[in-house]
């Protein structure tokens, strides 16, 4: 079956519902809007985060994960957006055309524009490289809380002991989904020098920094870890589960699929600050940018890459020849990575209020930020705080209209 649609939306999570919403509302019913998403469910990673803290920035009211995940569909198909579950991508038959899998068979959909909204997920243990058998008890937080939330898989399969790997935010939420599922927590290990802030009213549990498990025990279920500490001791923790946390990657199989070019440091998409990547007429928002952040911060790129769809629907030029940015020094990778030309001016400019994202590779405390092109340095200033691996720092914007278009890659830098 060939279709043709004026917008596809590939990912039903907050970035792709978001974008999709704004897209039929403003649209006012003049283009098709179809979102794809595999899962038998829109929402994405939501859906099985039972946890609060989401809605408040969309909705005006605290919600929990799944909530939030059917409030936001529902706005999304009140908006006039179809949103097809159940739907996988299979590959690309042209630079706007894809190949689908759908229970209704076979189809290749071409669309005017596209948005990869396809998320980020958590590298497991094989990526991290982490030696030892395969035996069962080793899970990411993501399959944890489908298997806890989703599926209401109890004590009995999950384990009596267990240990958190990671030191991001969402390790709280593993341990949280653990003890609900009374599994006892006996260690959260971190490589870095400190654990995640704690949050919430449970006492946090026994916390190892500077400390990496250096093998999994056990043939058919995991009977132990082996950690070394920072000063050369090396221990051994009994338990029957093991939860890796954090270490996110994006879900950038399709856009490489596609030959849309990835930023080195994000190891997704490279995009403008309109949220346009280097392949004419495609769009990326979303986790898929670069990891994981915040529903709220995922929904509102959405939005905003929304607004730039819609004006190229209108015949906005696409840009042709844009600047990168580069990470160095402690900078892991910042976003948006490119800078079209004569953005600083036009409606596709970061504009006021808009700032890029980066991320360090160790704790900095009021650390030094330096924009380069060449010789010349377009910006200088310290970070107020501390400037942590696990979360982003924003960094202003108004450096980018003294960029010159041809005066080759942009680096940025950050020192102590």
């Amino acid at each position: 079956m060939n279709r043709f649609v004026d917008v596809l939306v590939v990912g039903a999570g907050p970035a792709g519902l978001a974008s999709a919403a704004r897209l039929a509302a403003v649209g006012a019913g003049r283009y098709r809007i179809e979102v794809l998403e595999r899962e038998r469910e829109a929402g994405g990673a939501p859906r099985h985060s039972a946890h609060g803290g989401f809605g408040l920035a969309d909705f005006g009211r605290p919600l929990d994960g799944p909530g939030y995940a059917r409030r936001l569909t529902r706005a999304t198909v009140a908006a006039g957006a179809a949103v097809r579950t159940g739907v996988s991508v299979t590959g690309w038959a042209g630079p706007l055309t894809w190949e689908v899998t759908a229970p209704t068979g076979l189809e290749r959909i071409t669309a005017r524009a596209v948005v990869l909204a396809t998320g980020a997920r958590e590298r497991p243990r094989s990526a991290r490289l982490v030696p030892g058998t395969r035996p069962a008890g080793v899970l990411t937080t993501g399959e944890l809380q489908q298997s806890v939330h989703l599926y209401g898989v109890r004590r009995e399969r999950l384990g009596r002991r267990a240990v958190v790997i990671g030191a991001e935010p969402v390790a709280h939420h593993a341990v949280r989904a653990l003890r609900g599922a009374q599994v006892d927590v006996v260690a959260m290990v971190t490589e870095g020098p400190r654990g995640p802030r704690r949050s919430g009213a449970l006492p946090p549990p026994p916390l190892l920094t500077g400390t990496t498990v250096t093998e999994l025990l056990g043939r058919g279920r995991l009977a132990g870890v082996r950690v070394r500490h920072a000063d050369g001791r090396e221990g051994l923790i009994r338990c029957d589960t093991a939860v890796f946390t954090g270490d996110w990657i994006p879900e950038h199989e399709l856009a490489r699929a596609g030959g849309v070019p990835l930023d080195a440091g994000t190891r997704g998409p490279a995009v403008d600050g309109a949220h346009r990547t280097e392949v004419a007429g495609v769009f990326a928002a979303g986790d898929v940018l670069r990891g994981a952040e915040s529903a709220a911060s995922a929904a509102a790129e959405g939005r905003a890459a929304a607004d730039a769809v819609l004006r190229y629907l209108s015949g906005a030029p696409w840009p042709v020849g844009a600047v990168p940015l580069r990470a160095a020094g402690a900078v892991r990778w910042v976003a948006p990575n490119l800078i079209a030309a004569g953005s600083a001016a036009g409606p596709y400019g970061l504009g006021a209020g808009r700032s890029f994202l980066l991320r360090v590779a160790e704790p900095l405390t009021c650390p030094l930020v330096e924009i380069r092109q060449g010789d010349r340095v377009l910006h200088r200033g310290r970070l107020l705080g501390t400037a942590w691996p696990h979360r982003s720092v924003r960094v202003p914007s108004g450096w980018v209209r003294e960029v010159d278009p041809v005066g080759g890659p942009v680096t940025v830098r950050v020192t102590g």
